[in-house]
């Protein structure tokens, strides 16, 4: 995929945005009034400053789905951090139209992320998502495969959630061709992604290659229980309820029972016997209560789950990594928890495949 090219004005706009992410956070404060959640977080002056200029800029949720993906496209391009390519991105056909892309920097024994982007299971893309990709590949070696899966409201539940089957498979299939154990293979996504990937674990629960870890970022993870941070950040310029609830009536079809597990993974009759998981939250999400909760069924279910909680940040804060330091620092540490992870199975997994 070939990098997108800024107009004139996005360059201007996108230095405006840099320029007052790198102010002096006082200054930022005098600017933007960060905000002080229930809970005592403070929200980053950077992203306060962010989210007072998205304010007052239009809402995708009032155009049809195919004009709010080209707005959203051009806005997280502009926002992402351009890093340099890895030593391998290419292009793979998984079957039927499915499209990923596969990023390598060398070492494919460290692993392979199979990787879902967010964006309402409505918006977003592989393209829009190519900064958290490398960050995850060049920050833990391992190889990323990020999945194009389709999109509602054209392709409406369950096509993500087959195309996250099929492309689990075709990882299966072929990690041996590019260096990789099969067992050494994370499920990774950030909210509709992070659904898709806890789904998918559910789904694959009793295959013989299962998930060594499931990474599940500002997750949607119930969309039967209301619960309070859906409220109490109901009109955040990252996520509102507005937005939660277009992204749902296009998301699923008539009929569909919101309590069923494939689009509630939190319904599930039983989590045992899940992958250990890595459930990561912002303080100012409206999912910020739909990640925890999930992560405590984990634990109550015996699966090993480790929450990592960054209390400033909004949701999709991985989309804000060149006009926010404090999401590039939150985006570097996310990559840094699942590097250690992998780590700590190196020596495992060296000693099984000797035996």
């Amino acid at each position: 995929m070939s990098e997108q090219r800024f107009t004139s004005s996005q360059r201007l706009q996108r230095a405006l945005l840099v320029s007052l992410s790198r102010l002096p956070a006082g200054l930022q404060r005098m600017l933007a009034r960060p905000a002080t959640s229930t809970a005592g977080d403070t929200m980053a002056p950077d992203v306060a400053l962010l989210m007072k200029l998205g304010e007052s800029g239009p809402d995708y949720s009032d155009l049809p789905p195919a004009e709010a993906r080209a707005t959203t496209e051009r806005d997280l391009t502009l926002f992402a951090a351009r890093l340099p390519e890895c030593g391998v991105e290419e292009e793979i056909e998984i079957g039927d139209g499915l499209l990923a892309t596969r990023y390598s920097t060398g070492t494919p024994d460290r692993g392979l992320i199979l990787f879902f982007h967010g964006g309402g299971f409505v918006i977003g893309s592989r393209a829009s998502y190519t900064a958290p990709a490398r960050m995850l590949a060049q920050g833990t070696g391992a190889d990323v495969v990020s999945v194009e899966y389709r999109l509602a409201p054209e392709h409406r539940f369950p096509a993500a959630q087959d195309d996250a089957l099929a492309a689990w498979q075709y990882v299966v299939d072929h990690a041996a061709a590019w260096g990789v154990d099969p067992r050494r293979i994370v499920v990774a996504g950030e909210s509709a992604g992070g659904n898709i990937a806890a789904v998918l674990c559910q789904q694959v629960r009793d295959d013989e290659v299962q998930p060594m870890l499931q990474v599940l970022i500002q997750p949607v993870t119930d969309l039967v229980e209301h619960r309070p941070s859906q409220d109490e950040f109901a009109g955040s310029p990252a996520l509102s309820a507005k937005q939660i609830a277009w992204f749902v009536e296009n998301y699923l079809p008539a009929g569909a029972d919101p309590a069923d597990p494939l689009i509630s993974p939190y319904r599930a009759a039983s989590l045992a016997g899940l992958p250990p998981a890595i459930v990561n939250l912002a303080g100012f999400d409206p999912l910020h209560d739909d990640g925890l909760a999930y992560a405590t069924a984990l634990r109550d279910a015996g699966v090993p789950a480790q929450v990592d909680r960054e209390d400033g940040l909004v949701h999709g804060y991985l989309s804000y990594t060149a006009v926010s330091p404090s999401c590039m620092r939150a985006t570097e540490r996310l990559v840094s928890s699942i590097s250690d992870a992998l780590r700590r199975t190196d020596h495992t997994t060296s000693v099984t495949k000797a035996s």
